[in-house]
């Protein structure tokens, strides 16, 4: 068992809110003051701070009071009960909470039987992995490390405090990886055995949508893609079963395909590059994960994008709204053409409006058709123009080259 390491930050505070700050200062000093309690700064503010990320809200456990004495605190603080079953209260970007010990007792991601730790070890037990598990003594300026979360900081890993506790809740298995996809740390092994062994079906489809979401907007798709397959995730929830053929090739274009692009594409990425790769059906998928219906309407009906893709193809994904509308938009050789051919922002534009061709004698049948022709010989212009104007005179572009250029 590993034993309790100490850092000395004075400077914790120095990258925080000044409103944080304030908000922090007020509640460690009242329940201090009036209730000589002791104040901790736990998960994943510690964590992030270490990582030199910005912190924009703090889980803070508070020490030496019974349950009762802490609901009367925090009534008289006008904190709102958020999970008093847990102990947990809200006051302004703070959740506050007396330090617990956790029981499995039923099924589900909720089936716990709680009751209050004052030992802080004991408290920091139940977290999921270790660099979750450290805390800040505010008073003394130290971090506090009782499972070697410091040094897994150092290396850039995520490994489980407790093997006991760990298993007990099947949602860490998702968020080792949304973690890895949002920090780039790799999972232990011993974890990702534990993970591989853990059943998924009792978690709701609400709480697989957040940590999915999570993974979408963060920076290493390709360790969440890696976790992903690895942790079991995508065979037990849609059954992908041939995930290690796919890794390299997809990994290779995650890794490059959100460099450049709007928060609002860039959390269709991840899904838009893993649908050129699997064989499982991505409304399969889409269920698996309870994609809102947004996500699913831009990712459903997703093409396979081709080996080469030529200005003819791009221009008739932009029939009716421009790639930067669509989550082909994702794929920077196809973002490089859009722009090109002038349709990333717009629709590919023919010269004439169908209310013009109304006007013209066209109706029905026949105006479809003609706007399909119009369409058709648009493309082709627009493909004879850029072969002319392309270097090496293809007017064509593989995806993975692409990539390497970016």
């Amino acid at each position: 068992m590993k034993s309790l390491k100490f850092l000395e930050f004075p400077e914790f505070f120095s990258t925080f809110p000044p409103g944080l700050i304030q908000q922090i200062a007020e509640v460690s000093g009242f329940l201090r003051r009036e209730y000589s309690a002791r104040c901790r700064i736990v998960g994943g503010a510690v964590r992030d701070r270490l990582l030199g990320r910005p912190v924009k809200d703090v889980d803070m456990e508070v020490y030496g009071l019974y349950p009762e004495i802490f609901g009367e605190a925090m009534e008289r603080l006008g904190a709102d009960g958020v999970g008093k079953s847990f102990f947990v209260y809200r006051y302004g970007d703070l959740d506050l909470s007396l330090p617990r010990k956790e029981r499995k007792v039923g099924t589900g991601h909720r089936g716990f039987a709680v009751e209050p730790a004052d030992d802080e070890r004991e408290a920091t037990r139940r977290r999921d992995f270790s660099v979750n598990a450290m805390m800040y003594d505010m008073e003394k300026n130290l971090i506090l490390d009782y499972w070697g979360g410091l040094e897994d900081i150092k290396f850039r890993k995520l490994r489980c405090v407790s093997p006991e506790t760990f298993i007990e809740d099947s949602l860490r298995v998702l968020r080792g990886m949304q973690f890895s996809a949002r920090f780039g740390f790799r999972i232990d092994k011993d974890t990702c055995r534990l993970c591989r062994g853990m059943d998924l079906s009792d978690l709701p489809g609400a709480r697989i949508r957040q940590e999915f979401e999570k993974m979408f907007s963060g920076e290493w798709f390709h360790y969440g893609f890696y976790a992903m397959l690895e942790l079991g995730i995508a065979e037990k929830l849609w059954g992908e079963k041939r995930g290690k053929k796919i890794f390299f090739s997809a990994a290779r274009r995650m890794a490059g395909c959100c460099k450049g692009i709007s928060p609002d594409l860039k959390r269709f990425c991840f899904m838009a590059v893993y649908r050129q790769y699997t064989d499982v059906d991505m409304g399969k998928i889409l269920d698996a994960i309870d994609a809102s219906n947004p996500y699913r309407k831009a990712l459903e009906k997703l093409p396979k994008i081709p080996p080469e893709i030529t200005p003819s193809w791009v221009a008739r994904q932009a029939l009716k709204k421009g790639i930067c509308d669509s989550a082909l938009g994702c794929d920077p050789a196809i973002r490089k053409l859009a722009r090109k051919l002038d349709i990333w922002e717009k629709p590919l534009e023919i010269g004439v409006k169908p209310s013009e061709l109304m006007e013209s004698g066209f109706h029905g049948r026949y105006l479809g058709e003609e706007l399909e022709r119009l369409q058709e010989e648009k493309i082709i212009e627009m493909e004879k123009k850029f072969a002319s104007g392309n270097e090496n005179g293809t007017g064509k572009e593989k995806p993975d080259d692409q990539e390497k250029k970016t």
